[in-house]
């Protein structure tokens, strides 16, 4: 994803009017832009203040993140955890543990985010946890798979929220025209509208965040 859905000049004046990053955040953000090529999948300012207030605003104990990357919005998730709460966050790339534990450790939250590394479907399948909030943030073609996963672990009233569901603006084009990506994260959002146990929003924030409230079993 490399577009940005608003104007940039928007988008500036979105994150002006949001409370700044901390200075923790901050050397995150900068740190992933000049060493990684792929630094367009890092949260961001304006989304990582989002899934803050979101966690704020819920006090999960638990919090499962599928896609760690280099830690950003796991960061950003911790911050509305309950007190000794935990958060879970799988990441795939090993060389991205690093980095992420270098800023998870910086924030203060070392003891409150357990990193795993590997396939996330084989790591939620490890984890005996109910988490009142799940982010997935990983690889387009599991969306789906990732949220039956998961949804047995969700209480009644938990929250499941899915990042790049917009892809670029691509799923408002024809099927035919869709990258495969595209296709994928299409098929995940009418897996969620026709879902009669939730509630949901699409917030076109960045690429796109599905807000999802579990209502019934």
């Amino acid at each position: 994803m490399t577009t940005l859905l608003i104007s940039k000049a928007l988008n500036d004046y979105a994150e002006h009017f949001t409370t700044p990053e901390s200075k923790e955040l901050a050397a995150l953000n900068r740190e992933t832009n000049l060493k990684r090529g792929d630094a367009v999948m890092l949260s961001g300012h304006l989304q990582g203040a989002l899934l803050q207030l979101l966690s704020k605003m819920a006090r999960p104990k638990r919090i499962l993140e599928i896609g760690t990357y280099t830690g950003y919005s796991a960061i950003c998730l911790a911050a509305g955890l309950q007190e000794g709460g935990l958060l879970h966050t799988i990441e795939v790339d090993e060389e991205l543990y690093d980095i992420a534990d270098k800023y998870i450790t910086a924030t203060g939250y070392r003891e409150k985010i357990v990193q795993h590394t590997g396939a996330a479907a084989a790591v939620i399948a490890q984890l005996d946890e109910v988490f009142d909030m799940v982010f997935i943030d990983a690889d387009k073609a599991n969306y789906g798979l990732y949220y039956d996963l998961v949804f047995d672990k969700l209480p009644v009233g938990g929250y499941i929220i899915a990042d790049n569901v917009l892809y670029d603006g691509e799923v408002v084009l024809p099927a035919n025209e869709q990258s495969k990506n595209a296709r994928a994260i299409s098929a995940f959002n009418q897996k969620v509208k026709a879902d009669n146990r939730v509630e949901h929003m699409l917030l076109p924030v960045r690429d796109g965040l599905m807000v999802v409230r579990k209502i019934r079993e």
